[in-house]
Order: C-alpha cells, then structure tokens, then sequence
C-alpha cells in the first residue's frame, strides 16, 4: 500500500469521524468544528484525488471548496454572535 493510499484512508476516517460528531455533538460549537473538519478534510482528500489521477479540475474544484468552508464559517460564526447579543 502506497503512502498516498494510507493518506487518502486516514482522511477518509476523519470524514466518518467528523460526520458522527455532527450528528452526536452536545452543542453548536461542536457541530460547527466538525464542519470545518468535513471540509478541510474533503479539500486534502480532493487534491490527492486530483494528484492520483492526474485531473487539474478536481485541484480547481478543491481550492474553490477551500474558499467556500472559509466564507461559510465565518458565515456562522457572525450569525452565532449576533444572536448572542439579541439574548442579552
């Protein structure tokens, strides 16, 4: 077993891991990290597909998920703040 394939399982795993904690997670907080989990290991398990197989559309849709996840947490992290404010 290649290193590359021992990595792609490792990121796999953390994709299983990181959806069971978005499902179990006791608060908002740890859902939200899980997210960001699923998606920086979905941007790392995209580019070494993209490597593997030698496709440079995949690397261009793993960076445009990149920006994505970034934009899409601080998305929330307003959101959260916001409704704290409203609560006091």
């Amino acid at each position: 077993m290649s290193l590359l394939s021992l990595a792609l399982l490792l990121l796999i795993l953390s994709l299983g891991l990181g959806l069971l904690r978005v499902f179990i997670g006791p608060s908002v907080e740890d859902r939200m990290l899980s997210v960001q989990l699923m998606g920086t290991s979905g941007v790392a398990l995209l580019l070494l597909l993209g490597f593997l197989v030698d496709s440079p559309a995949t690397i261009d849709v793993a960076l445009v998920l990149a920006l994505l996840a970034a934009v899409s947490v601080a998305a929330l992290t307003r959101r959260e703040s916001n409704m704290e404010k409203e609560d006091d």
